[in-house]
């Protein structure tokens, strides 16, 4: 595991920004795992400004989505696939029949999670994975539980996970109580990842990997540890619990 530890959010986005470039510039047909939230914006900003300066052709990268809400399709403001059209897709030349995103109003929800991880393995795999971390440690939508799903399927969301997330709706009552997200399995399937994370909010997650001597589904983000090639990056803020 590496960690880089950056004096802001705006140096710890222009970092994982550059990490994904030099990526991107060595395997133009990379399969890029995405993530959602506030954390990765100045991260896809970055990569839009490299793009409309010519050094970074999307074209051939295809990408797959950590997870999306149950319920809510496309078109809906609060849908991950909506954050991501407004925050990168609509600002580059990625191929709209290479986005993946979790459908939220799939059918039959259970045999399209099926399908979504396979698909990736289709790909070929992700390249690179984007994660963020939540204050209690969980990534993508996997929240602490005494056991944690493997693959992609439907997850129920915590009321810390809703009470967070509900800023980015109009009240706590809109934010959807579950959500199809990849799997720890699915995540670790990854070649290689980068977790972002900023600000003091943080600190006490980011402290539970680096402190971290046992992996516990209490704690999903430790099982990070069992990868081989994880890189954190994080602010000072974020850091400060862990010196």
């Amino acid at each position: 595991m590496k960690l880089i530890v950056e004096k802001n959010y705006e140096n710890i986005s222009r970092t994982a920004a550059n990490i994904i470039a030099d990526k991107v510039l060595a395997k133009p047909g990379i399969v890029l795992g995405l993530a959602t939230g506030s954390t990765p914006i100045g991260t896809y900003k970055e990569l839009i400004k490299m793009y409309k300066e010519g050094i970074l052709d999307f074209s051939e990268v295809r990408s797959f989505n950590l997870d999306e809400y149950v319920g809510l399709d496309e078109n809906n403001p609060y849908s991950y696939r909506y954050f991501m059209n407004e925050n990168l897709f609509d600002h580059i030349n990625i191929k709209k029949e290479n986005i993946h995103v979790p459908d939220g109003k799939a059918e039959n929800m259970d045999e399209y999670c099926k399908d979504y991880d396979r698909l990736i393995e289709k790909a070929g795999g992700i390249d690179v994975q984007i994660l963020g971390i939540g204050e209690n440690g969980h990534i993508a939508f996997i929240e602490p539980d005494t056991s944690l799903p493997i693959g992609t399927s439907v997850v129920e969301l915590t009321e810390d996970t809703i009470v967070v997330n509900s800023r980015f709706f109009n009240s706590v009552d809109e934010v959807p109580r579950t959500a199809v997200s990849m799997g720890i399995g699915s995540i670790l399937k990854a070649k290689s990842i980068l977790l972002l994370a900023n600000g003091r909010r943080k600190a006490d997650a980011i402290n539970s990997i680096l402190e971290c001597e046992r992996i516990s589904t209490e704690i999903p983000a430790s099982f990070l540890l069992l990868h081989p090639d994880v890189t954190i990056i994080v602010d000072e803020e974020a850091y400060s619990k862990s010196k």
